[in-house]
Order: C-alpha cells, then structure tokens, then sequence
C-alpha cells in the first residue's frame, strides 16, 4: 500500500513510518516538522493538516490514511481552546474532506482512551455504575477512589471494552471524540473504511521531554536524569496500562492491512483498545523507572489535579480478534529501554500539534 502518514516526525508516527516500511509499504509523510519525509522514501515534508492544497497533494496516488497528527495533552489553561479544535477537529475535517476529494477510502486514525472518561466500575448492590468527577474535597481528603453515585458505597473497578459509554472529560478528549465521529460521517457519506486505534498509555523511545505536553512517564524519566525522585500524585494507586510505541506502530500497520483486506464494518468507523492489557498503577510505573535508573526512589505526594480519572483500564480482545494485536514488548524491559533512551530535548521538538500520542500532561506528576 501506499499511505499518508500524518504526524510522521512526531513520536509516535516516525514509529509508525518504521513499521509500515518494514512491512512492504510505501509511505510518505505530513508533518510540520521539515524532517516528515518518511523512511521509505515516500512524498514528505512540511506541512500543515489543516492546510487542504498540501493535503490534496500529498493524497495523489495514496492508497490509505493514518492520520496521527493532533495536538496532544490536557493543555495548560483554557487559552488552548483554539488550537485544540483547529488542530485535531478542524484538521481531521480537511483531511476527512480531501480523502472524499481523491477517493481514498481507508483510513486509520489514532484516537485514545481518553474519550471513555473515568474507567469501568462495578458497585456490589447497583452493578455496572458510571462515577460523576471526583470532587475537590475529597481528593484534599485523601479520598481518592469515586464512590457509587447510587449509595455512595466504595466501587470495584474493571476494565473498559469498546462499547463502553464515552464520557470525555477535557477538551482533548472532547476532541479525539469528534474526531472519531467525522470519521465516521465520512464513512458512512464515502462508503469508505476505518479504525480508530484508542491508544492507552504509550510509552517507549522519542518520547518529548520537559514540554508542559510531556506525558507522566517522560515526566518520571526527566526527574530521575536529575538525580530527583519522581513525585507521584494520589496514593500512586491509580490504575493503567501501558503500552509500548513499537506495539502501537504494530497495530496501526495491523489495522490498514485488516482494512484493505476486507473491513469489519465498510461504511463505518470500528473502534479498538490498543494496550497490553496488564493493568499496572502509576507507583508501578515509577518504581519500574526509578529501578531501572538506579533510583532514587519515587516519593507518593498526596496530591491531587482536579479532572483526572483515578483508574482507566483497556479490555483489548477486540483487536487481538479482529487484528490479530497483542503486545510484544514486556513492561520491564519497555521501562528498562525507555530509561536508556536519551530523550529528545524540548527545544528540538515540533510544537504540540504535530503527532497523536496517549493524553499528555502539563509538568506535573502523574497521570
């Protein structure tokens, strides 16, 4: 196949381009930075998704779509409002309409857990339950796990499937929503094919570093190159899962080539989970981390961020069903690379709007 990569120089994309290269695919690459020329060779450059006469160009004989490009995180405070909804709504629309325009009709985006909102929950007299946000007196509190908005009573947590309701709590999940339901209107308008790839926590080498977009884990790691502890928010016992970008760039090559096969549903969007499916809590991960680098050791704060999810945790069956998709990379020895990776200074990366990554973080401590 020949494929647009969109978002090809970012973290995960240019692991993506790798991966369809190894594959036998041709790739050519949109991104804003000047290094988007894909591995193999294909068409690349500068360019903008929003911008709809280099998209056009770039889909001239294009087989497929895998749109990554996106500005990525929770965002600093509400003046990134704009920039979220240009990039990631506005720019997926351009795309969705130059795809029309051309008449590529397989696309494979990346989307991320984030558009679930908090995770499963199970309350033993009023069973499967959604959890209203967390309240601020009771993360001071020390209250960290939601209660049953039926009786108030303590919740199992479980794990989320791909029909689970979505419940999008920040604007970068309200975005990667919309995103997946103009994929789906072109779907359903082109009798065209995709995927959404609903990314959890990925993690793995090009992470960005010491970006207020900079995900919990690069957090971690930039702390411990300091010869700092890692500052873990909550009691460290918020539950996810953690992915690694090669796994990620192998689904995203699984995806296409299942698509061009034969969709599971043509003229409609089909989510999956992209995880390992081995839930860890954020204290796993950093002492994972900290081990690896030989400490020190991460220090749990107590703290707290009004907004996040306390447990967010995939059930991957569907893809490892219908894709044939199961994590190959280890948690161990992922963290063990991910701390040898020299990580990429801030000052060299694209800005925020260039690659779709699992929901990054302003500089704090957990996610």
């Amino acid at each position: 196949m020949d494929v647009l990569l969109t978002g090809s120089a970012g973290f995960i994309g240019s692991h993506v381009a790798e991966a369809l290269t190894a594959a036998g695919h041709r790739v050519r690459g949109l991104d804003l930075r000047p290094d988007g020329l894909a591995p193999s060779g294909g068409p690349g450059g500068t360019a903008d998704v929003r911008d709809a006469a280099a998209v056009a160009r770039r889909l001239r004989g294009a087989d497929a779509v895998c749109h990554q490009a996106a500005k990525v995180g929770l965002g600093v405070d509400v003046s990134d409002l704009p920039d979220y909804a240009s990039v990631n709504v506005h720019g997926t629309a351009v795309l969705l309409a130059e795809m029309a325009r051309a008449g590529v009709g397989t696309l494979v985006l990346a989307s991320s857990m984030v558009v679930y909102g908090e995770g499963a929950y199970t309350c033993a007299t009023h069973g499967p339950v959604r959890p209203a946000p967390r309240p601020e007196e009771a993360l001071r509190a020390g209250r960290f796990e939601p209660d049953c908005p039926e009786c108030g009573r303590p919740l199992a947590p479980g794990t989320v499937a791909e029909d689970a309701a979505l419940d999008p709590r920040n604007v970068y999940a309200d975005t990667k929503l919309a995103q997946e339901h103009l994929a789906a209107s072109w779907a359903r308008a082109t009798g065209g094919a995709a995927a959404a790839l609903r990314y959890h926590n990925v993690y793995g080498p090009r992470m960005p570093r010491d970006t207020p977009y900079a995900g919990v884990a690069a957090i971690f790691r930039s702390r411990l190159m300091n010869g700092e502890a890692p500052l873990v928010f909550e009691d460290g016992g918020q539950r996810r899962d953690f992915v690694h970008v090669r796994d990620v760039a192998r689904a995203n090559v699984l995806a296409l080539e299942r698509l061009a096969a034969g969709p599971p549903e043509p003229g409609g969007l089909r989510a999956y989970n992209i995880a390992s499916g081995e839930p860890r809590t954020i204290g796993d991960m950093a002492r994972a981390l900290a081990g690896a680098f030989g400490g020190p050791a991460p220090r749990v704060t107590g703290g707290h961020r009004l907004g996040d999810v306390r447990h967010i945790v995939a059930r991957p069956d569907r893809a490892r069903r219908e894709l044939g998709f199961g994590p190959e990379v280890p948690f161990a020895d992922g963290m063990a690379e991910f701390a040898r990776d020299a990580a990429e200074p801030a000052a060299a990366a694209a800005p925020p709007a260039v690659t779709a990554a699992e929901p990054a973080r302003r500089p704090v401590t957990s996610s």
